[in-house]
This record gives C-alpha cells, sequence and structure tokens, in this order.
C-alpha cells in the first residue's frame, strides 16, 4: 500500500491546529514539512519550533525536508524538535555519507534528495545509508509547480538499483504529485508520495486519500 505524506507547506496557516487535525483524520501516513532557509531555495518557509509545534498536537510521523545550506549544523535541533525524519539535499553536503550516519545516530530515519537538475546515479553509492530516497519531481522551492515527466525516468533508475543491489531505501516522491501523476510515480516504482496543493485544495482530504489509493493501487479485473 502506498503511504501518503500531505506537505503541510500548502495549508491554510490560518487554521493551522485544525487544518493537523483533519489531515489526521484524512488516513494520511506522515506530515511533510518544507524547512526553506532562502539561501539554498530562493523561498523561506519556518523552523524548527513549528517542527516542535505539530510535533506536540499529533502522532503522526513528521518527515522534515531541510531544503536548507549547511543542514548539517542543524541537523540536532531538528531532531530534538520531533523530526522522526531528516532529509538533506545531496547538492548541500559535502559529506554525504557522514551527514546520514549522524542522523541515524539521533535516533531517526535519514534520508537523501536530489533536484531535478541532479542525475539519480550520483545518490546510489550514499543508500546503504539512507533509509529513504527523496526524488524532487518539480525544482525545489515553491508550492504549485507542474510535475516534471523526466522525473518518473530518475524513480525507475532509483527503483531497478535498489531493487538489484538489495537496498532496503525506499523512494518518496514530492512535486506535482495529484491524481494523474500519482499513478505513474508508483508504477515507476515510488513508495512514498508527498502532495501538497492537490491535497490541501481537495475540499475532502479523507476523500483525496480514499482517491489516491484507489488509484495507485487499482482493482485487478476477476
Amino acid at each position: 500500500m502506498i503511504k501518503l505524506a500531505p506537505s503541510i507547506l500548502a495549508a491554510d496557516f490560518g487554521h493551522l491546529h485544525e487544518e493537523i487535525q483533519k489531515t489526521v483524520a484524512s488516513g494520511a501516513d506522515y506530515i511533510h514539512l518544507d524547512i526553506m532557509d532562502g539561501h539554498f531555495v530562493p523561498n523561506l518557509t519556518f523552523g524548527p519550533e513549528l517542527v516542535k509545534y505539530i510535533n506536540g498536537v499529533t502522532d503522526l510521523p513528521l518527515d522534515v525536508h531541510l531544503m536548507i545550506s549547511n543542514p548539517e549544523e542543524y541537523l540536532e535541533v531538528y531532531a530534538a524538535a520531533g523530526a522522526d525524519l531528516l532529509t538533506v539535499h545531496f547538492e548541500a553536503v559535502e559529506e554525504p555519507e557522514k551527514v546520514l550516519n549522524t542522523i541515524r545516530e539521533l535516533g531517526i530515519l535519514s534520508a537523501i534528495s536530489v533536484s531535478p537538475n541532479t542525475p539519480v546515479e550520483v545518490i546510489f553509492p550514499y543508500l546503504d545509508d539512507a533509509d529513504w530516497l527523496l526524488i524532487m519531481s518539480v525544482h525545489p522551492g515553491f508550492a504549485g509547480q507542474k510535475f516534471i515527466r523526466d522525473s518518473i525516468a530518475k524513480i525507475s533508475a532509483a527503483r531497478q538499483h535498489i531493487d538489484t543491489q538489495g537496498v532496503t531505501c525506499q523512494i518518496e516522491v514530492d512535486g506535482g504529485i495529484d491524481l494523474k501523476t500519482a499513478p505513474q510515480v508508483v508504477a515507476a516504482g515510488a513508495d512514498i508520495l508527498v502532495a501538497g496543493s492537490a491535497f490541501y485544495k481537495s475540499g475532502d482530504y479523507g476523500e483525496f486519500v480514499c482517491r489516491m489509493r484507489e488509484v495507485t493501487n487499482p482493482k485487478k479485473d476477476a
């Protein structure tokens, strides 16, 4: 069964507590938090205080995506705030293996991400040290972007490498995920889907989750 991680960046922050409650009630598996510093990406979002707040009002695992420069300097801060998984970008770290192992030493899951312009093959040597691989299917920095179709080939390549090498790393895909693109990325090999605008603009979060599970796990003909 595919797992879903709604991106809280697309929620209504004027009613955040209610949005979190509705997200939990929808049947989602994680809450995805995009941390942006205005340097690694051209947008500025939120920091550890929001992670701490959300951790205090839900038991859903927090999938914290660090789209920041020098992420190794903030790993302990976000782990202490309540992150259950920390994702760092390959493009932002000089020693991926060291950073991923540091995350694991903090007692949480580790993940590494690649942006659209980075070949996915560059992170294959580090997947033994990562619990998740996050493939960005839009350019990091802003919500609501259109899905980049070249991402499907990257997901397939990663899936093939993971399966043939016996790696236990799961594949997460983030960017432009909706009811149309979800079946495509799952067919290519994705395990976890991040949905932001499509989820929070759906009107009925529970219905959206049900539909996502239907389209990514279609019933076979008898």
